[in-house]
């Protein structure tokens, strides 16, 4: 796509990132890893990528495990989705360093850090060169935030799901960690990532992008510059989607 046909069309989609990425693996926020994460979404943007992100919470609060510490799961799911939020907020200011105009809207109403989510006005904001993150999950228990990424993406008319993964450079065969035999699709199916059980993201998600036909590309995220890479439409990671599955040669 030349200059010319990307300012006509250009490439919108949504990023979703893990809270155990922002955590560098720990409780809280590492800053580092956030401020490199801005750093690499603003050249896309520049470059007319239009970027909405949704964020985890796993480094502050999951509902599932809170509610084998004793705590009842829908209570446990909102602490969660309040956990996004802060991650939002602190993306948000990493990317404002960076002269990147960005908005937060959230499923829980909050109005003094935060919009509320409006998919329209969601839309006029990466028409206008804005970064969008959604924050409080779906605003309800029980959804995940990989389902609500494929909402979103589906909402406001992305053209892919990019899944910015810690520890692997996208889906194997079988866990590479564990397995020194595991080889990594280039392509996926949805049904084989479904029948497998290949860990890209819970099943309700995956099941509404092959519903849907929404591409998915999973990446790693640690090394530098793999998020602008995949923002702009590089080929890294692997591709799950409705086409044959093909490994890396």
């Amino acid at each position: 796509m030349n200059a010319e046909e990307a300012k006509s069309n250009p490439r919108r989609v949504l990023l979703k990132l893990s809270g155990e990425a922002f955590g560098g693996g720990a409780v809280g926020i590492d800053t580092h890893v956030v401020r490199r994460i801005a750093q690499e979404i603003v050249p896309a943007v520049r470059q007319g990528v239009q970027v909405a992100i949704v964020v985890g919470g796993g480094n502050f609060f999951r509902g599932a495990e809170l509610q084998q510490a004793g705590i009842e799961r829908n209570r446990g799911d909102y602490m969660g989705m309040l956990g996004t939020v802060m991650n939002c907020l602190a993306l948000q200011d990493f990317l404002e360093q960076e002269h990147q105009a960005t908005r937060v809207q959230t499923a829980i109403t909050m109005g003094q850090v935060a919009e509320p989510y409006i998919p329209l006005k969601a839309i006029r904001h990466l028409e206008k060169g804005r970064v969008v993150i959604f924050g409080a999950g779906a605003g309800m228990p029980y959804f995940s935030t990989d389902t609500v990424s494929i909402q979103r993406a589906l909402e406001i008319h992305c053209d892919e799901v990019l899944m910015g993964k810690n520890g692997v450079d996208g889906v194997y065969t079988a866990d590479p960690r564990k397995d020194p035999d595991a080889r990594r699709f280039d392509s996926l199916s949805y049904h084989r990532a479904l029948v497998d059980d290949l860990a890209v993201m819970d099943a309700a998600a995956l099941s509404m992008a092959r519903d849907n036909t929404k591409p998915i590309r999973v990446f790693g995220l640690e090394d530098d510059g793999n998020v602008t890479r995949a923002l702009v439409g590089e080929r890294i990671g692997t591709l799950v989607s409705s086409r044959e599955s093909s490994i890396v040669a």
